[in-house]
Order: structure tokens, then C-alpha cells, then sequence
């Protein structure tokens, strides 16, 4: 792979939409460093009356903004790029202003939450765009600390953030593949290859050797991998512990505000009800592309690879714009200024963060980070993110920061909805069956496959770690291997083979780094399914509903969210029906596949 600055910058993302020049991101730092000192000069130990409360929250809103845009401008320069040195060392600097900052302020939450209730809501009626904001120290009061300590904490964030960078460290600058021979050939490999190509990859020698030789070389960094992650669990332990929650569970949910139910639930019932399913589609998989076993290295693969077609980024564009146009002229639009104005990071290049993205900084267009490949499931991924730049552009048009912090449990549904949309949109494009069978396939096996198993079976091997954890245990590499794979193997039975390689799952995710978020993507593309189906069945009353939710930010919790959807997630029959829809697909995938077995050389139509 190519290193950065050789990298055509037509394909990246274009930055000066935050800052014109990394000096004026300096300005507005310096400017938001001043805003703080006089805030702390006017209102430290005077946050005695509604007035006062609500002028000092207007003024903090200007300091809390800029932190967004610094902190976005610089981590968003990184992340294309861990060899960049000059970079790092600006993220660094912005990171512990940021720090400082928070430190300084910390006042402000520790002085709220000593008032009285009424004395706080009558500072929302003063200051509306801080009332959902008061609402939650009200709701946070019994678990405030000191002023001191909050001081502390608040000054030692970034000290908590460094497990995760030692795990991108690793990841993404030190990890150096060799490559893996196959078929008498050589072949590269690399982080990012691997994960965007070759997983995908429709020979069988070469899909399974680049699975081992990627594994090899992560298996390398097993131990301190797995050093770094048990420091983020213990640092959130240590934490749930000091602020007085009954387990980290408690903790790690209570910002979701979603119950322990709701979180087990989800976990419980996909491992149940789904893996029969899934052991459906992995027979099918191992069928059609007559493999002597089913391994976990050939659960990527395409049921018609051979059907499935290149696509430029041109034709994504076109792809995307007209299937997800249903939502209407100012969400195409958005679609449009995406691609002119340079939203979308498209390069490969070494250094690069793998998977994909969206920043949205208050006040200013989205970032999409994701790797082209040319695939067919780029697009899709590509409406995903723009799920996220188009829930966050109406949100934070709509509202103010303040209540713009989304949920991670409902943060996915708008961005595997348009997944959803773009799918539904082909199904109505062409009547050939192995068009069809493509476009199912695509749903099952990208964005049912990654919300409701990938992920998933993450969020039930995070469920086993934090277990550990709020035990007072801790973890390391061979017990983090070891719980992976029975959690595997738990899933999928005897209907994939799961080897040592498959094991080392565990280091490759990020998300476990964000607490507890990989289960939210099921939660999140349960209510996105519920609500296209509304949309396939009510038309456009559905869409205004759902746009109404796309601009209520985080004024609601993720049950209010979906309720205003039309959708009750109180009860777990929402969860029930859409593994019932998923198994469905799956169904008429096989039924498709032995109706074109049987009848040889029809319906071999193309995506136009």
C-alpha cells in the first residue's frame, strides 16, 4: 500500500472545512483557553441562582463547541495516517488543552449538582437549550464526586485514553505483514488488504492462506493487545467503583440510558434465536462454493461472487443518491455536497484506520472515513455512513450541542436504515432471480452479517470480559483468546469449524475501547428494520416520522426515539421479529438458489 502523501487527494477528505489552516485551529484554541479562565473567573462558587446558572451554561456552550472542532481537526488528521508524527504530536497538544480545560471547568457540574432540583429547572425554562442538559446532572447528582476529585479526573483524561491509542499504535504503525504464498503465487498483505479484500476474496486457498498468514502476525501482538485492553477495563471498574455504581455494567449504561434488561436482551436472544439461521446461511455458503468444510475464514464470502459487479465511486454515488432519495430532495442534496465538497476519505494507504467512520463536529459538514475498494458492499457502507452525516446534520441543525450526544444504543438505526433503504431500492429495480438472490445476499451477508453477528458475538465476548472484571478478576491474552472462541463456537456449533486463528478475534475491534457499543448495532438496525418496514407499508408518513426522530438529537432516550418512529422496544418483540425477517431472507435465498440450480442458464442479469 502507498504511504500518504503519495495518495491522489481527489480521494481524501478534505479538512479546511473545520480549519482553513492548522493556525487557525491554534487561534480558536487559544480563544477557547480564554473563554474558560473568564468563565471560571465569573462563576466558580457563584452557581447560586437560576440567572447566574444559565448565563454561565450560554457561555460554556461557546468553549465546549470549539473543543469539538479542535479535538475533531486534529484526531481526524491522525486517523489517515499513524506515521504522521507532526500530527500526533498536534493531537497530543489539543488533547491536553482539552484536559485542561475540562479540568478547569469541572466546577460547573460539581456546583449544579449541589443545587436543589427546582433551582435547575428553573434555569432550563431560563435557558432551553440547556434543559435536557440540566436534566442529566439531576439524574447524575448521586453519583458526583468531590469538586476536587471531579478536578482530577477531569484533568487525567487523557491519561485514560491511552490504552486505546497503544491499541491503534500497534494496530495500525508498528504491525508489518510479510506475504502469504498461495496457488505457487505471492501475495501482500496487510492490515486494511486484509480486512477490505481478502475476506471477500472468492478463492478458496488464497481467502484461507491470507486468513492465517494475518493471523500469524496479530498473534504476535497478542500480549500487549490484550495488556491494553485489560487496562481499559480496569480503568472503568476503578471508576464504576469510585462513583459508587453497582457493577461497571451500571456504570457503562447508565450515559446509554437504556436498562440492564434491555442490554442482555439483545445479547441473550440473537445468540439464541438467530445462530440457527446463521448455521442456515453458513451451509449455504459452504453449498454453493462446494468447500470440504465450513471454516470461520469463508463466512465473508458472496453467495455469486461471480455476479456480484466493480463499482467506481461514481456509480456509488449514483447508486446511493437514487435509492436513498426516498427520504427527500434536502437528503439527496446532502448526498451531492458529500461527494463535491470532499465529506468521504476514499484512499488506501499505510497508517490508515481500518473500517469506516463519521465525524460530525457541531457546526460544520460530516467526515467519512473508509477505504475503496471497488466492491459493491463499499456502497452500502457508504450509505451507512451517511446514515450518521445525515442523522447528525438534522440534529445539530435542530438543536444545540447540549443535545446532540445521541445514544449509542440508537445512534447505528439511522445509519443501518439507509443501508436497509438502498437495499429495498434495488429489490425494485429488476425481476431476475439472481438479482434478486444478490441483493438479499447483500443484506444478509453485509449488513445483517456484520449489526447482528459480527458485532454481536463481540458484544457477547465483552459481556464474558466485564464479568470478569466486576468480579475483581482481570484478563490477558490466553483468556481472552479462549473466551473468544467459546463464544464462537457457542454461535455457530458444529456448522463452522472455529480454529486458534478465529480465536484472535478479540484484537481486532475497536469499539471495545468505547465501552459497552458493539452490542448497540443490533439495537440499532432492530429499530432500522421495524421502521423501513413501516416505510415499505405506509409510505411517506413513516419517512416524516422518521425524520422528526433524525432531528430529536438525544431530547429523548433511545426508547422515546423509537417510539416516536412508531416503534415500542420496551418489550422484546421487536428484536423477535426482525431475527424472524432476517431467517426469512435467508430462506429465499435457498429456495432462489435451488430454483436457478434446477433451471441452468436463466436469469443472468447484471446490475445496471
Amino acid at each position: 500500500m502507498i504511504m500518504r502523501k503519495d495518495v491522489d487527494p481527489a480521494l481524501t477528505w478534505d479538512l479546511t472545512a473545520i480549519y482553513k489552516t492548522e493556525e487557525e485551529m491554534l487561534g480558536d484554541a487559544e480563544r477557547m483557553k480564554a473563554l474558560s479562565l473568564e468563565i471560571e473567573k465569573e462563576y466558580k462558587g457563584k452557581l447560586t441562582d437560576p440567572e447566574r446558572i444559565a448565563a454561565c451554561l450560554r457561555a460554556c456552550l461557546q468553549v465546549y463547541e470549539i473543543s469539538v472542532l479542535t479535538g475533531n481537526y486534529t484526531e481526524l488528521a491522525v486517523s489517515v495516517d499513524f506515521y504522521d508524527t507532526h500530527n500526533q504530536d498536534m493531537n497530543d497538544r489539543i488533547s491536553r488543552l482539552n484536559a485542561e480545560i475540562q479540568s478547569r471547568l469541572s466546577f460547573v457540574r460539581t456546583e449544579l449538582a449541589e443545587q436543589e432540583t427546582e433551582a435547575l429547572e428553573r434555569a432550563g425554562a431560563l435557558c432551553p437549550a440547556c434543559r435536557n442538559y440540566l436534566q442529566d446532572i439531576i439524574r447524575e447528582k448521586p453519583y458526583f464526586l468531590t469538586p476536587e476529585t471531579e478536578k482530577v479526573l477531569a484533568a487525567l483524561s487523557p491519561a485514560v485514553e491511552v490504552p486505546y491509542q497503544i491499541y491503534n499504535m500497534a494496530k495500525l504503525a508498528d504491525m508489518k505483514f510479510p506475504p502469504f504464498m498461495a496457488g505457487g503465487r505471492e501475495y501482500p498483505l496487510g492490515y486494511s488488504l486484509f480486512e477490505d479484500e481478502y475476506e471477500y476474496e472468492k478463492d478458496t486457498e488464497i481467502r484461507r492462506n491470507a486468513f492465517h498468514a494475518f493471523s500469524d502476525k496479530i498473534r504476535q501482538y497478542e500480549n500487549v493487545t490484550a495488556a491494553a485492553y485489560n487496562a481499559q477495563v480496569q480503568n472503568e471498574k476503578l471508576l464504576s467503583d469510585v462513583r459508587g455504581y453497582k457493577s461497571v455494567f451500571d456504570y457503562l449504561l447508565f450515559p446509554q440510558k437504556v436498562t440492564k434488561e434491555m442490554y442482555h436482551r439483545q445479547i441473550d436472544l440473537i445468540m439464541e434465536k438467530l445462530a440457527p439461521h446463521m448455521r442456515r446461511y453458513a451451509a449455504l455458503l459452504q453449498k454453493v462454493h462446494k468447500l470440504d468444510r465450513m471454516t470461520f475464514a469463508d463466512l465473508k464470502t458472496a453467495v455469486d461472487p461471480d455476479f456480484s459487479p466493480r463499482v467506481t465511486i461514481d456509480q456509488a454515488r449514483d447508486y446511493v443518491r437514487r435509492g436513498l432519495s426516498i427520504l427527500g430532495e434536502d437528503y439527496r442534496a446532502m448526498v451531492d455536497e458529500a461527494f463535491r465538497d470532499r465529506w468521504i476519505d476514499f484512499a488506501s494507504n499505510q497508517g490508515k484506520s481500518t473500517g469506516g467512520f463519521c465525524a460530525s463536529p457541531y457546526g460544520r459538514n460530516s467526515f467519512i472515513l473508509f477505504s475503496w475498494n471497488g466492491r459493491m458492499s463499499d456502497v452500502f457502507t457508504l450509505a451507512h455512513e451517511l446514515g450518521h452525516a445525515g442523522h447528525f446534520r438534522a440534529c445539530n441543525e435542530a438543536q444545540s450541542l447540549f443535545d446532540t450526544d445521541v445514544s449509542t444504543y440508537f445512534v447505528e438505526a439511522p445509519s443501518t436504515m439507509n443501508e436497509l433503504i438502498l437495499a429495498h431500492y434495488l429489490l425494485k429495480t429488476s425481476d431476475d432471480k439472481r438479482f434478486r438472490r444478490w441483493v438479499l445476499s447483500c443484506m444478509v451477508g453485509d449488513t445483517y452479517y456484520h449489526n447482528f453477528v459480527t458485532h454481536l458475538l463481540e458484544a457477547a465476548y465483552q459481556r464474558e470480559v466485564y464479568r470478569i472484571v466486576d468480579q475483581g478478576g482481570s484478563v490477558n491474552a490466553e483468556r481472552l483468546t479462549a473466551i473468544m472462541k467459546e463464544t464462537l463456537e457457542k454461535f455457530w456449533g458444529d456448522a463452522v469449524e472455529i480454529s486458534d486463528d478465529a480465536a484472535l478475534t478479540w484484537m481486532r475491534q475497536p469499539h471495545y475501547y468505547m465501552g459497552l457499543y458493539s452490542y448497540t448495532y443490533s439495537a440499532g438496525l432492530t429499530v432500522a428494520t421495524q421502521v423501513c418496514r413501516r416505510i415499505e407499508t405506509e409510505g411517506q408518513r413513516a419517512v416524516e416520522d422518521w425524520k422528526k426522530v433524525l432531528e430529536a438529537g438525544s431530547t429523548k432516550d433511545p426508547t422515546g426515539l423509537a417510539a416516536m418512529a412508531g416503534i415500542d422496544i420496551s418489550t422484546d418483540g421487536p428484536l423477535l421479529d426482525t431475527i424472524d425477517y432476517i431467517g426469512s431472507l435467508i430462506d429465499e435465498i435457498w429456495a432462489l438458489t435451488e430454483e436457478m440450480e434446477a433451471a441452468p442458464g436463466r436469469d443472468q442479469g447484471a446490475l445496471s
